[in-house]
């Protein structure tokens, strides 16, 4: 028989696609008020894997992922979903986004983004969203694609720097840091 246990807490990320460069420091005040410090923030990324945000924000389009300081609970991730999308309808104008906010979570052994759209593996998490299991991670390979990973997700730039959030998100795990309570 197994025995439940508490999971760790896990490391918030945030990825954002954007045409407007410009509009990320006001995107930026809002995630941090909502989700706390951010510890965080890759580069700019060119986001040019599909077009299908083109329509609805133009292009090219960018993206720039932001880590939070804050540890979160692995079951709050539909809620921070349900939070995401109130900020990018914040970010509309005529019905459509300005900005797409994609929240996930990291542990030491996965990264799991979170989504409204239902599909074969991805794992209802209630509130109408889906988590999906984007990346593994094993010892010998570091951070592994799957089948349905997001091609943006897959590439060496995104896997670079969620490898350096793991390992921060480690430390923390070790100082007992990062907490919500700390």
């Amino acid at each position: 028989m197994s025995i439940p246990k508490n999971p760790d807490p896990a490391k918030l990320v945030a990825g954002c696609i954007l045409n407007d460069k410009a509009l990320i420091e006001d995107v930026f005040t809002l995630l941090e008020e909502e989700f706390g410090p951010v510890d965080m923030i890759s580069r700019w990324l060119d986001f040019a894997y599909t077009d299908y945000y083109y329509k609805e924000m133009g292009t090219p389009l960018f993206r720039k992922v932001f880590v939070f300081k804050n540890l979160i609970a692995q079951d709050e991730l539909a809620l921070i979903k349900e939070k995401t999308n109130e900020i990018e309808k914040r970010f509309s104008r005529a019905g459509k986004r300005l900005v797409n906010v994609d929240p996930g979570y990291l542990v030491s052994s996965r990264f799991i983004l979170a989504t409204g759209k239902e599909y074969s593996h991805r794992i209802y998490i209630g509130r109408k969203i889906y988590a999906d299991l984007t990346l593994m991670y094993t010892k010998k390979d570091g951070f592994k694609t799957l089948d349905w990973t997001y091609p943006d997700y897959a590439s060496k730039e995104v896997i670079s720097f969620l490898s350096k959030v793991r390992d921060k998100y480690l430390l923390d795990l070790k100082a007992g840091k990062g907490k919500k309570n700390d």
